[in-house]
């Protein structure tokens, strides 16, 4: 009898009870209970606990109380002990055990897995990808002419494949560490135990950086595509024919150069040709303003959707992400077969119509790639479910092609199929969606689906800033209504102030690219791999100079962001 229970004491902390193959889980992600031992802990309080039913979950007394003698003894030692496990017949029943999100919530699920889940390799390449790509793909035909046409492809092979080295080793990075369970570590406890306080608390700097950046490019985007769609609407509905003030070309495919109207005349003012009350237009001209009053517009839509306790309603509308980007590829190749191919190559020297092959702009492009390509701070979470956990290396290097050649798909069309002549090369905009007028079908309906999108996610990203923020500094991701107003309103004021005075996406995404890049693509995976293999007496001097070369280019990479 004692060496029964001897047996059941040395079991895991949690045993899987129940479940079935067939169920899925939270993003139709499916955990096999039969599989691995647990997560831990089996409880958060009932203010943190997210339902896929949006039903109140309660957790018992008893179940709570036990739940703080766990994490009260798992202090007493450290993270290799397995003395003070707490055995099977202590925990409480499986309909009380919930599971810990990405998002820094809780799910209850049927079963629970120590986070490996039963996705089979395509979903998990989908997931990445669909993760993955974002509001960079609208500035790649910029960032093409920024650098050159032959220097642009090169710069999405190179940036590509050097981001996914270091995702690489972001993956391997808890492997490497010997004598403790990782299992069901992220990349943040990875940089706390290399560098304790300061990289957990650097760590979280950076991933602020990266979501606050990530807000006000949306909260831009958001203000350009309200205004042309509200443009497009009121000018459908009055019968109105307008043509924007600005070069461009003629018939059914028009291409405009709005660059060139901004530095010619102020505003976003419009030709009209309609028998219509001009007074009327020019009263809807000036409430219906790109930068002086869409951006505060959204304020009332918004707001009150940051303020919400949960975001799991809006996480529902993820797969909008992927319809938006599946049109926009529809959009690109339709628009190429109507405008054709117009390029001209020369190396160094521009032209009226076309830029140089290399430009000395070249740093613009990679500082949007190091956003484009950053899934750095969650591809770990992302992994864990994979079926196959030995496949995990190559799903993410097939992902990382598919959103490579995504990136250059829709960037080199666009630019190819610019016309130029008429037009210059120099017209494409950083948001290329903004070469098309606001009275274009396709265009529309891509802002639209654009819009009702970012609408959806910006909430999501809201809900991740004050998980990480907050619950840093508090302990509560909604320690009271007043501190979540006041770094929302911080947040949104932000947005609004960018989209009045510095409307420039390019410029926002290459700026935090390259910020938050700096830390979780190049100087933390290179760092933790070169510290590991010093402390297992494996390092090199090939390993060493290469590593630091990585090190090197990200700093540079941010440098050259400032000075350009």
């Amino acid at each position: 009898m004692h060496s029964s229970n001897m047996e059941e004491d040395t079991k895991p902390l949690l045993i899987p009870v129940g479940g079935d193959e067939r169920d899925y889980g939270i993003m139709n992600i499916q955990f096999d209970p039969a599989d691995l031992k647990c997560k831990r802990p089996f409880h958060v309080e009932p203010s943190n606990i997210v339902s896929v039913n949006d039903d109140t979950q309660r957790v018992t007394d008893e179940a709570s109380a036990m739940n703080k003698r766990i994490h009260y003894y798992s202090k007493l030692t450290s993270p290799s002990d397995r003395a003070l496990i707490a055995p099977d017949h202590v925990l409480p029943a499986p309909e009380e055990m919930y599971v810990y999100s990405p998002l820094g919530t809780a799910f209850k699920i049927d079963g629970c897995t120590d986070g490996y889940g039963k996705n089979s390799s395509i979903v998990t390449i989908f997931m990445i990808w669909n993760t993955m790509m974002g509001t960079s793909i609208l500035s790649m035909p910029w960032g093409i002419k920024q650098a050159g046409f032959t220097t642009g492809i090169c710069l999405i092979l190179l940036m590509g494949s050097l981001t996914l080295y270091c995702c690489y080793r972001v993956v391997k990075s808890r492997t490497m560490i010997p004598l403790i369970d990782t299992s069901n570590w992220e990349f943040p406890d990875v940089c706390k135990y290399y560098f304790g306080s300061f990289g957990q608390w650097s760590s979280l700097l950076f991933s602020m950086v990266s979501l606050v950046g990530a807000m006000v490019i949306y909260w831009v985007l958001m203000s350009n595509f309200l205004f042309n769609t509200g443009k497009f609407i009121y000018n459908y509905v009055h019968d109105i024919n307008v043509t924007d003030l600005v070069p461009g070309t003629n018939g059914s495919n028009r291409v405009i150069c709005p660059g060139t109207a901004n530095k010619d005349q102020p505003g976003n003012r419009s030709g009209m040709f309609a028998s219509v009350n001009n007074t009327s237009f020019e009263l809807f001209e000036e409430w219906w303003s790109k930068s002086r009053t869409v951006p505060f517009y959204l304020i009332v839509v918004v707001l009150p959707l940051l303020n919400l306790k949960s975001p799991s309603f809006f996480a529902k509308f993820n797969i909008l992400g992927t319809v938006s980007v599946v049109y926009l590829v529809f959009l690109v190749t339709l628009k190429a077969a109507h405008l054709g191919f117009h390029l001209e190559f020369n190396w160094f020297t521009a032209n009226e119509f076309f830029v140089p092959e290399f430009r000395i702009q070249f740093p613009q492009l990679t500082g949007v790639l190091t956003l484009a390509f950053f899934i750095h701070n969650c591809v770990i979470t992302l992994l864990k479910n994979n079926k196959n956990q030995e496949n995990n290396v190559r799903d993410l290097s097939i992902a990382y092609f598919l959103v490579g050649l995504t990136y250059l798909y829709v960037g080199l069309l666009i630019f190819a199929a610019f016309p130029s002549p008429p037009l210059s090369k120099e017209c494409i905009e950083q948001n290329f969606l903004d070469n098309f007028p606001s009275n274009d079908i396709m265009s529309f309906v891509a802002r639209l689906f654009l819009l009702f999108q970012m609408i959806t996610v910006y909430p999501l990203l809201g809900y991740l800033a004050r998980v990480q923020l907050l619950g840093h500094i508090f302990g509560n991701v909604y320690p009271s209504i007043f501190h979540v107003l006041v770094l929302n309103i911080a947040v949104v004021g932000l947005g609004v102030t960018m989209a009045i005075f510095y409307p420039n996406i390019g410029g926002i995404i290459r700026y935090s690219g390259a910020t938050c890049g700096l830390a979780f693509v190049f100087v933390y995976p290179s760092l933790i791999y070169m510290i590991s293999l010093r402390q297992s007496g494996q390092l090199t001097w090939s390993t060493l100079i290469v590593h630091i070369f990585i090190l090197i280019l990200g700093l540079a990479n941010l440098i050259a962001q400032f000075l350009l």
